[in-house]
């Protein structure tokens, strides 16, 4: 797909998720953001998003439903557990958690179509062998879970280093214990953000190292540029742009070590050589 058709989709699907989440704000009857400029900040926000999903999109060999589902479900899954996990250490705020996640999950539904219709309805292609689709299930297995408590190692190591600047905030906050925090990270959150990595370092189907570079900046944009570049009510500026330093370096870190253990060495880039090894 040229640069300038790719481009041109993703403005529709920019303009037509736009449209969608309007109405489903008001279908939903959301509270309004006491924040300044908070329609630049989402215009900004979904741009990013958009933008970044329009790429994985182009690379992907998916079509049709499928990639507008995978698409769709990729910063869906992400916004989900933010919200579980915000709801966990957030219990001073009246943050609409409801209301938030059905908002989501209805203006997610309603683009899949949109993706579909755009990027999916492309001449088909064989699909690229993948490592992912030929492990056998044993190294699936010590490679998920190596994956995943990667993710918790990574969490903590960042949350070690930004918590002097961020204590006498949650001095005033009900944090949760480690007995809720670990099995938050390592049964939920982990297990999520591993499969999600898994899918984009499937679609984007590049060399090991390229991809690994390339699904840990994308993972960076749509779990921690896009939920934390916008103010939001519950952290001070000075709070929110500590984390928003800790959970990009943190996700690119962990979304690069998962497309690299389950990426395809240099050597596997064509169907033939794959199927030879």
């Amino acid at each position: 797909m040229k640069p300038f058709s790719i481009i041109l989709r993703a403005l529709l699907v920019f303009v037509a998720s736009f449209i969608i989440r309007s109405l489903c704000g008001i279908l939903i009857a959301l509270k309004p953001s006491p924040l300044p400029h908070f329609m630049q900040w989402t215009i900004l926000t979904n741009a990013l998003v958009t933008a970044t999903l329009a790429v994985l999109a182009a690379r992907s060999d998916w079509r049709g439903w499928k990639l507008g589902v995978a698409v769709v479900t990729i910063p869906l899954a992400i916004a989900s557990v933010n919200l579980l996990e915000a709801s966990v250490f957030l219990t001073n705020f009246d943050l609409q958690f409801g209301r938030i996640f059905l908002f989501t999950l209805l203006s997610s539904a309603l683009i899949v179509p949109v993706w579909a219709l755009l990027f999916g309805r492309r001449p088909a292609v064989a699909e690229h062998y993948h490592p992912v689709e030929s492990k056998p299930w044993g190294e699936r297995v010590w490679k998920f879970a190596l994956s995943d408590v990667s993710y918790l190692f990574l969490y903590y190591l960042a949350g070690m280093i930004i918590f002097p600047f961020v204590k006498d905030f949650y001095a005033t906050q009900h944090l949760p214990s480690h007995g809720t925090i670990i099995p938050l990270q390592l049964l939920i959150r982990g297990p999520v953000f591993v499969l999600l990595c898994i899918a984009m370092t499937r679609m984007l189907d590049l060399p090991r190292m390229t991809g690994a570079l390339m699904v840990g900046a994308m993972f960076t944009l749509l779990s921690g540029v896009a939920p934390l570049l916008m103010p939001n009510p519950a952290f001070p500026d000075s709070v929110r742009w500590v984390h928003f330093c800790e959970v990009t370096s943190e996700n690119f870190v962990f979304g690069a070590i998962v497309a690299w253990l389950w990426g395809k060495p240099a050597l596997l880039r064509s169907p033939a050589l794959a199927h030879a090894a």
